[in-house]
């Protein structure tokens, strides 16, 4: 393989950011709205804004990359499921900052917040419009499959791949929240949550539908393909969890420590927890949960993270699931095309290593 991740991702992010930009401008030509309604266009113009201002599109480049695993020429069907992919991730970013009440979003307002500010005399109404808004992306990313001129058998598969890949995460969220009952949770409970809130439909779902257009039957190699997504997954929410306390706010274009906040009891926050003990545990208990945590706090609560060394432990779980992954997809040998599996090979190395 002669690129490398980097190059391959930034590829597809600058040909998908394109595509996305046509979907939205000629979406109020087909989205049949009352000539009257204000707020319908509203809601589109925020969703466009989100979906438009950053994000590295990986779900768009393992869609890609699945399909080469098969074809080494481009296959009809992936621009409309590479939109169907973002779409999707549009309505969870949308629902995420409303449970979690977050303020900002790739750098700029959440939707949430964005409608709070248009509507200050009327929070029920910016609450509702927040989650129709998410729920119009859910909808118009199975739409976008069924209207893809595409044979009916590839598109009755697309959307039973999405529609499965958005009840798994429905389902992550809930136990999501869920996990954060539990006094201590341990790593297995974590990886069943990153597996369903993100890894199904971050991972696995942009696979199944890169093989199923380049004409591969995905259920024939559903373990190994919901193992790889499971273990890169897992780095991915470590990864996130990780910079939610020792990231860079500004590079990240939200704030650090959110999930102390909030009393997340993530892979980093359990970490902690359970690698001090005394008065520094009593201080990381006190700041857990508390809304007026302030970045002071968080900063001392760094610091005794990584005198503790759970940065660094941290870091060792990533690169030791990342290599797990690489393991998976290096068994994809002979079977499919060399380049694309050095791809996948290289792929959660650099996920948990890249710096942006």
């Amino acid at each position: 393989m002669t690129e490398q991740p980097p190059d391959r991702v930034a590829g597809y992010e600058r040909r998908f950011n394109t595509l996305f930009a046509e979907y939205f401008d000629t979406l109020g030509t087909t989205l049949d709205a009352p000539s009257f309604s204000r707020f319908t266009p509203d809601c589109v113009e925020l969703l466009r804004d989100l979906s438009l201002r950053g994000g590295k599109r990986m779900r768009v480049v393992l869609l890609h990359e699945a399909a080469r695993l098969v074809a080494d020429e481009p296959v009809a069907g992936l621009d409309a499921a590479a939109l169907s992919v973002e779409l999707l991730q549009t309505h969870g970013l949308v629902h995420d900052d409303l449970i979690d009440d977050s303020a900002t979003r790739r750098s700029g307002p959440s939707t949430y917040y964005a409608f709070r500010e248009k509507f200050p005399l009327h929070p029920r109404a910016a609450l509702a419009l927040t989650v129709l808004a998410g729920d119009l992306a859910l909808a118009l990313s199975l739409r976008v499959l069924l209207e893809a001129r595409l044979p009916v058998e590839l598109r009755q598969a697309m959307v039973e791949v999405q529609t499965r890949a958005a009840a798994d995460t429905f389902v992550g969220q809930i136990v999501d929240l869920e996990r954060d009952f539990t006094a201590a949770p341990d790593d297995d409970l974590l990886h069943t949550v990153a597996d369903h809130k993100s890894a199904r439909y971050s991972v696995l779902a942009p696979l199944r539908l890169g093989l199923l257009a380049a004409g591969a039957r995905p259920d024939a190699h559903e373990p190994e393909l919901s193992r790889y997504a499971r273990l890169v997954g897992i780095c991915g929410q470590m990864r996130d969890d990780y910079l939610d306390l020792f990231g860079d706010a500004a590079a990240m274009g939200k704030p650090t420590g959110t999930d102390l906040r909030e009393g997340r009891h993530t892979y980093t926050v359990v970490r902690l927890l359970s690698a001090v003990s005394g008065p520094e545990r009593a201080f990381v208990q006190q700041a857990l949960g508390d809304p007026a945590c302030t970045p002071e706090t968080v900063a001392e609560i760094r610091a005794i993270a990584e005198r503790a060394g759970v940065a660094d432990r941290m870091r060792a779980d990533m690169r030791r699931y990342a290599e797990q992954a690489r393991e998976v997809a290096a068994h994809w040998r002979p079977r499919w095309r060399e380049d694309a599996v050095a791809f996948f090979e290289r792929l959660p190395r650099w996920s948990v290593e890249r710096t942006a």
